[in-house]
């Protein structure tokens, strides 16, 4: 009898493009159809924290620019909270922790202006009934219902498409002047080689007296950043 599976199907993939600017960011592509380009204004005018920028590159195998790419982010406030129900706690007026950036066509650069997010506040590992099963089905499972995971380092969320990847890349992005958080960050010590956990550390800088922030993105080869199955 064969073992029955207690979990949704997988959706069908297909390649992003090659309209994808044309769909999620059609001012980009030249099409002049919002008032407001979706996705630019992340954290609002009245969001509290620090004021920082983030840049980075999409680089492919070869050390190529990958010059079609979108990225988008989903981030907490700089109290750690998300602009959700369940996102831990109210959030300023205008805040949406969500944006869309894409690559330059010319130079596969990509950047937005944001604040930086705080701490997130531990939940329960496992709370669907779905987990349930998998926990009572496999003893060795360390997602336990009781148990709650560490505060996670501030960190941005980020999702990538281009033409020729077929399933959307889930990584994350960490920042290099939060060591001692990023020490014991639930997610980051899920990544046994120490080397790999440091493809998802933003280094810091300053220009003009913002925090400018940089992040490589490398879909594959040496230092290829870690991506999550989520």
């Amino acid at each position: 009898m064969p073992q029955p599976l207690y979990y949704l199907r997988e959706t069908a993939s297909q390649t992003a493009g090659p309209f994808v600017h044309i769909g999620l960011a059609p001012g980009a592509a030249g099409f002049d159809i919002y008032r407001r380009e979706l996705g630019h204004d992340i954290a609002g005018p009245n969001a509290k924290g620090e004021r920082i920028r983030v840049e980075g590159v999409v680089l492919d195998g070869t050390g190529s620019p990958v010059k079609d790419a979108l990225i988008e982010v989903w981030q907490a406030n700089s109290q750690g909270h998300y602009a959700h129900p369940q996102g831990g706690g109210a959030v300023e007026e205008g805040f949406r922790g969500w944006g869309r950036v894409i690559t330059n066509f010319d130079s596969g650069e990509w950047g937005f202006d944001t604040v930086k997010p705080g701490p997130v506040e531990p939940r329960g590992r496992m709370i669907s009934s779905v987990a349930g099963r998998v926990r009572d089905t496999h003893p060795d499972w360390q997602g336990r219902v009781e148990d709650r995971f560490a505060p996670m380092a501030p960190h941005l969320n980020l999702w990538i498409v281009a033409r020729g990847i077929n399933i959307g890349l889930n990584t994350r992005m960490y920042f290099s002047d939060e060591a001692q958080a990023n020490a014991v960050d639930p997610v980051l010590n899920l990544i046994e080689w120490e080397n790999r956990r440091e493809t998802l550390i933003a280094t810091r800088s300053e220009r003009d007296g913002v925090a400018v922030y940089r992040f490589e993105i490398r879909l594959q080869g040496e230092a290829e950043t870690v991506f999550f199955d989520i």
